[in-house]
C-alpha cells in the first residue's frame, strides 16, 4: 500500500541528496566533508602563522630596567648584526612616567666586550655616542659599531644626568649575537671565543626559517591528517 510513498521515505533516509552531488559538492574525491573542515582549518591556521611571522619577523628590541631609567636597544638592520659591517645601535632611555632622555641630558658611555670577560678587562670597543632620531624618539644616544668577529657581545651603557636633569645613575648591559658577514661567506670563520662558526653559505638566514618553519610544520600536520583518514576508511 502507498508504494510511492514508501519510496519516498527511503529515499529521505538514504539522504536526500544523491552520492554524486555529494561528490561534486566537496572537491577532495572520498574525503567527508567533515575531514575536509579540518583541513581547511587547517590552512586558516598555516596562513595566520605565516602573517604573523612576516609582520614580526624580528621586532623585539631588548629591554633593561636599571634604578628608575628604562632602556631599549636596538640595532640596524633587524636586531641581526654581522661581524665586519657597519651597525647602528641607539638606545631609548626613558625616565619613571615615560619621559624621554635625550643624549644632551645625559652623560653617557657605552662599552663593548666580547663573552667571556673577567672583572676589570678593557673594553673590546669604546665607540662614541652621537644624537640620533629613531621611531619616535629624537636626540637619543646612538653609536655606529662593527663588530670585528661573529660571536656573542655584551654592550654596556653607563649614564648620569647631566646638571638640572633628575634621574638616577644607570648602568644597563644588553647581550648581542653577531653572526658572520657577508664577506667571509666562503671561509671558515673563527668567532670572538676562537670556536669554529659555520660560513654564511651554510646558514638560512633567521627570516626564511621564521617562513619555512610553520609551512613545514603544517605539511607534516596535514599528512597525519590525511593518513589517520585514510586508515579510518580501510
Amino acid at each position: 500500500m502507498f508504494p510511492q510513498l514508501n519510496r519516498g521515505r527511503s529515499f529521505l533516509l538514504a539522504g536526500s541528496i544523491p552520492t554524486s552531488q555529494k561528490q561534486r559538492r566537496y572537491p577532495f574525491k572520498g574525503i567527508s566533508w567533515q575531514s575536509q573542515g579540518i583541513i581547511k582549518y587547517l590552512l586558516f591556521l598555516s596562513c595566520l602563522v605565516i602573517s604573523i611571522t612576516n609582520l614580526y619577523p624580528a621586532s623585539a628590541h631588548k629591554v633593561e630596567i636599571s634604578t628608575d631609567v628604562g632602556g631599549t636597544l636596538h640595532i640596524e638592520p633587524n636586531d641581526n648584526p654581522r661581524a665586519g659591517e657597519p651597525t647602528q645601535a641607539w638606545f631609548a632611555l626613558t625616565r619613571r612616567g615615560g619621559k624621554v632622555i635625550p643624549l644632551e641630558q645625559c652623560n653617557c658611555r657605552l662599552a663593548v666586550y666580547a663573552q667571556p670577560y673577567a672583572d676589570g678587562e678593557p673594553a673590546l670597543l669604546e665607540p662614541s655616542l652621537e644624537p640620533v632620531a629613531a621611531e619616535r624618539y629624537q636626540g637619543i644616544p646612538g653609536a655606529d659599531i662593527i663588530f670585528p668577529k661573529p660571536g656573542i657581545y655584551e654592550l654596556q651603557l653607563n649614564g648620569k644626568p647631566t646638571s638640572g636633569e633628575r634621574f638616577k645613575p644607570f648602568e644597563f648591559k644588553f647581550e648581542v649575537t653577531v653572526a658572520a658577514g657577508s664577506t667571509d661567506n666562503s671561509r671558515t670563520l673563527r668567532d670572538v671565543n676562537g670556536n669554529l662558526v659555520e660560513s654564511e653559505s651554510q646558514n638560512l638566514p633567521l627570516s626564511l626559517w621564521a617562513i619555512a618553519l610553520p609551512i613545514l610544520g603544517f605539511i607534516g600536520i596535514l599528512v597525519v591528517v590525511l593518513q589517520s583518514m585514510r586508515g579510518g576508511r580501510e
